[in-house]
């Protein structure tokens, strides 16, 4: 932008309140592209935060009535590393805690 060698890599987001249920997406899922969806929290008290993954790592998150988690749902998403699932799925492990390893310098991820 503006001559200057810059990507744009910022992940798709957006948010919405309908009446008593807020909700917040990072990331992107398409049909097809994902393998699994894992979920953490209570879905009958609509408080919860879903993962969509794909060989374990996760390319979409999106938090209901679950407030202050976008920060580390991107941070997972960006990291497109592989994460415990399990652990994904357990509310009682911090969203922090699951961050993939750092990949070496000079090596792929993906």
């Amino acid at each position: 932008m503006l001559g200057q060698a810059v990507s744009f890599d910022d992940l798709p987001y957006f948010y919405t309140d309908q009446y008593d249920l807020g909700m917040e997406y990072v990331g992107h899922a398409p049909p097809g592209a994902f393998d699994r969806v894992v979920v953490r929290g209570d879905l009958a008290k609509r408080e919860f935060i879903a993962f969509w993954t794909a060989g374990g790592r996760v390319l979409a998150g999106m938090n209901v009535n679950v407030w202050d988690v976008v920060p580390s749902i991107r941070r997972l998403v960006a990291a497109a590393g592989p994460v415990d699932v399990d652990r994904l799925a357990d509310p009682d492990v911090p969203l922090d805690e699951l961050q993939p390893p750092a990949a070496a310098p000079g090596t792929q991820t993906g």
